[in-house]
């Protein structure tokens, strides 16, 4: 009796235990998975990858050959940069800004202060640019975690790109979240942001009481007017929103985006929040914006001084681009059809 019972758990375990093979729609990774785990009503499995961490799904992944930035990039980012562009000399003043500041000053600091991301420090983080990049097409740029509470992240450089993100960012979020940030920093590559998006964060670091006493204050208002400074801060805000659209086109779920949104809205706090409130609130809030002049006056008043929208509107810009049909047929290739 005791060996039948032994026998019977020993195969019992082995029946535990069959795997398959499954590769990650993502990454490419081959994985063995238990038979055993259990598949959701989307056809996500609760395995992960054991590469880049994402979740293992028998979905397809779209990878885009040759996606042009205007085909998702945002109309008021494209009106802002047209208008930032239209006044005199500001390319060459950039490029001598950034001479004279020096693009090898970012990484100095960086290999310095942060701790940079290969394929064997921070693998998942790492895979998870490889995916952003193949995804977009988009070279590999020098990527850095650094211990800073702001949840933030950014792209800088010019030749070189460099990708950074802030742990106090990082320990927030969920690997899809992460991906959702990667791919949003990424979108700046791939829409040419970074020239500008360089000298729009050297802007804002001025504007710190500590900072703003450096010389390279005195630098930059020499050679940057203050309708550069000004026509650049509010083109950078503007091409957030063309990020998010990139980070839909590699995340390719809204939900990823609009739940990381929750998080930047709500802290740690929003796993207690209910997300279709969240989302009811991102469409009241666009409503309003349309057809209340004094809401809208105030939201633009209120959101010139800072470095990003509101999480809330670009929620609600989110949501719009996904159900307008435009998201849709970038996925299935229509535009580039219609471009060839």
């Amino acid at each position: 009796m005791l060996l039948r019972k032994g026998f019977t758990q020993f195969m019992q375990s082995i029946n535990d235990n069959t795997t398959q093979t499954t590769r990650c729609r993502y990454c490419g990774q081959l994985n063995q998975v238990r038979e055993t785990n259990t598949t959701t009503d989307n056809g996500t499995q609760e395995a992960k990858c054991g590469r880049c961490r994402l979740p293992l799904s028998t979905k397809a992944h779209k990878k885009f050959a040759e996606l042009n930035k205007h085909d998702y990039v945002h109309p008021a980012d494209s009106r802002a940069l047209a208008a930032l562009r239209a006044i005199p000399g500001i390319d060459t003043a950039l490029k001598k800004l950034l001479s004279v500041t020096g693009e090898s000053a970012i990484r100095v600091i960086f290999t310095a202060s942060a701790v940079r991301v290969t394929p064997h420090q921070c693998p998942d983080i790492y895979a998870k640019a490889q995916i952003a990049c193949t995804t977009l097409g988009v070279d590999m740029p020098d990527l850095y975690i650094q211990q800073n509470p702001v949840v933030n992240a950014f792209t800088g450089g010019v030749e070189r790109p460099v990708l950074v993100l802030h742990t106090g960012l990082l320990e927030r979020l969920s690997d899809e979240e992460s991906l959702m940030v990667i791919a949003h920093e990424i979108g700046h590559i791939h829409a040419e942001h970074v020239l500008y998006l360089t000298a729009a964060r050297l802007i804002e670091a001025l504007a710190n009481a500590a900072i703003a006493a450096s010389p390279i204050t005195a630098v930059v208002q020499s050679i940057l007017t203050g309708t550069m400074r000004s026509a650049l801060l509010a083109w950078a805000r503007r091409a957030e929103l063309s990020c998010d659209r990139a980070a839909l086109l590699v995340t390719q779920d809204p939900d990823v985006i609009c739940r990381t949104m929750m998080k930047l809205c709500g802290g740690t706090f929003a796993s207690k929040m209910n997300y279709d409130e969240f989302l009811k609130q991102a469409r009241d809030f666009q409503k309003n914006y349309d057809q209340k002049a004094l809401d809208r006056f105030w939201a633009d008043i209120i959101s010139s001084g800072l470095t990003h929208p509101f999480p809330v509107w670009r929620v609600s810009e989110i949501l719009k681009w996904h159900e307008s049909g435009e998201y849709d047929k970038l996925m299935i290739g229509e535009t580039a059809k219609a471009a060839a």
